[in-house]
Order: structure tokens, then C-alpha cells, then sequence
């Protein structure tokens, strides 16, 4: 029965999303001219349709944090990652004015994934550093134009049983150049409704607490280790017993700290200016 109740609520969300995005899609095509413009038109569909997509999959949300989230815009709002209902939880959430920042593989969902593209949200090529880095350098550059904020998931992936993950150091390098606050979006509950890797949707209760503000104002290059450990234990203190982050074994400590090293080399090295223009602003390195 649950089966057959997943595949009732899939398939009607589906087709929901195909008439919705069919009609949004010209809307973009009228706004190609506008990134910004597209941004936020794409932000008041996600008001609508993220919340009846999360009623459609079962999801009884905490409803004041569409409020919550306002009243600290525009800033750098994280959240943790571990199911599906998180892209809803977002785009349902997150104020007008907000650029979502994704894998490139988001394109892959159904009708979402190409509304996300026309839209003009970022999507980032994880497996090529460099063109990751020219992405958010872009992205960095628009914020700070237009006064946007910026939504991410900075684990870098959803998590397989809804424990907190790493974080990447991506978000803190655009926290450093945007200079927005950081506003910790802490997801409790949403792995139990729609579990990774699996087509089934089953009803629950999703508590969603938006934390206090964190300011990014004395984030430098040389802290910002320090900076990613901090926020990490923040969303960490605040979730459940049974979401919280497994400590890494000596072993797995001892190659992070190596493959951070190496990414800090290279963000060094990505970040210097050109000799002959030695007044360049500073530019986002992932």
C-alpha cells in the first residue's frame, strides 16, 4: 500500500510540474535578457510550488520559516542535504532575490532540473575545478551587483542516511568576497520521507530551524579553516541525535586534512592576480 501510495503522489506531483513548468518556461524565454529578473520570478513560482510539492509527498514542514528566512535578507543561507524534499524545502523558502547554487547533474530531474537551468541559478562542475571557480567568481560578481543571496547545500552531496557530511569550503570562499551572513538552515526529519536512491515517498514530519545570523565580515584566507570548522559545528550541535556527524577515524582525519591542504594550494594559486594587474579585486576560489 505504502508502494502504491509513493507512485499516486510521484505521479501527480510530476504532472503538476510538467503543466507549471511549461507555462514558466515561456516566462523565462520573454527574460533572457535578465539573469537577475529570471532569479527572482523562479523564487515566487518555488513559493508556490515548493509548498505544494511538499504537501503532495506527505511533508508536515515547520511554516514559519519562509518569515524567518526574510528577515535576514539578502545573505548566504546553508542547509544540510539528505533527501529529495530539500529542493522543495528551498525553493519554497528561500526569498525573492536568492540564487541557488547546485550540482550541474540537477539538470537531470525531471522538469525541476530545467527550470533550475533557464532560470539562471548556478550549476557547478564539481569535477572540474576550474570552471568551478570562474562559475562562483561570476556568481560572486552578481550578488554583490544586485544584492542577491545565495542558497546552498555546502556538504556537496545529500547524505545516505541524513547524518551531517563535511562541509566543503566552497560556500566560505563566497561568504569571504560577498561579505553576506551566513544564516544556517538546519533540516531535521527530511531523509525518513524520501530516502536516497529510492523512489519511495513516505509521509513525515519535517522540522526546520533557521538559526541566528553569522557574520562573514573578518572571514580571511588565513581563518577560514577555522571559519568552516565553526559553522560546521553549529549545524552539527543543532541537529538530532541521529543526524549528527559520525567522527572521522584517525585514517580518514589524516587524508581530509591532506586533500584540504592541496585545495588550499590551489585556491593560492588561483587566486593570485596577474602580474601586470596587481590591482585586480580579489576573486572566489572553490
Amino acid at each position: 500500500m505504502a508502494r502504491l501510495s509513493s507512485f499516486v503522489r510521484m505521479v501527480i506531483g510530476l504532472a503538476y510540474l510538467a503543466l507549471l513548468v511549461a507555462a514558466f518556461m515561456a516566462v523565462c524565454v520573454v527574460l533572457l535578457p535578465s539573469r537577475t529578473a529570471r532569479i527572482k520570478v523562479c523564487n515566487l513560482f518555488g513559493h508556490v510550488t515548493g509548498r505544494i510539492l511538499l504537501w503532495l509527498c506527505g511533508a508536515r514542514v515547520t511554516e514559519n520559516v519562509p518569515a524567518l528566512m526574510k528577515a535576514h535578507k539578502p545573505a548566504l543561507y546553508l542547509s544540510n542535504h539528505s533527501s529529495i524534499l530539500d529542493i522543495f524545502i528551498a525553493i519554497w523558502s528561500c526569498p525573492v532575490g536568492t540564487c541557488g547554487v547546485a550540482k550541474k547533474e540537477i539538470v537531470k530531474y525531471p522538469f525541476f532540473g530545467q527550470l533550475y537551468w533557464i532560470s539562471g541559478h548556478l550549476r557547478l562542475d564539481r569535477s572540474n575545478h576550474q570552471s568551478a571557480v570562474t562559475a562562483l567568481n561570476e556568481t560572486a560578481e552578481m550578488v554583490r551587483r544586485n544584492k542577491l543571496g545565495v542558497w546552498m547545500w555546502p556538504e556537496g552531496t545529500r547524505s545516505k542516511d541524513g547524518r551531517l557530511l563535511p562541509l566543503k569550503r566552497g560556500f566560505a570562499h563566497l561568504a569571504m568576497v560577498t561579505r553576506l551572513p551566513i544564516v544556517p538552515v538546519v533540516v531535521k526529519g527530511a531523509h525518513k520521507g524520501w530516502e536516497k536512491n529510492t523512489l519511495l515517498i513516505q509521509p513525515t514530519n519535517v522540522e526546520i530551524s533557521v538559526l541566528d545570523p553569522i557574520s562573514t565580515e573578518d572571514w580571511t584566507a588565513e581563518n577560514l579553516d577555522e571559519k568552516v570548522a565553526m559553522v560546521q559545528r553549529i549545524f552539527n550541535d543543532a541537529m538530532p541525535e541521529d543526524q549528527k556527524m559520525i567522527p572521522l577515524s584517525d585514517e580518514k582525519q589524516a587524508r581530509r586534512a591532506k586533500a584540504m591542504a592541496r585545495l588550499s594550494r590551489l585556491s593560492a594559486a588561483a587566486s593570485q592576480p596577474p602580474a601586470a594587474s596587481p590591482a585586480e579585486p580579489t576573486t572566489v576560489t572553490a
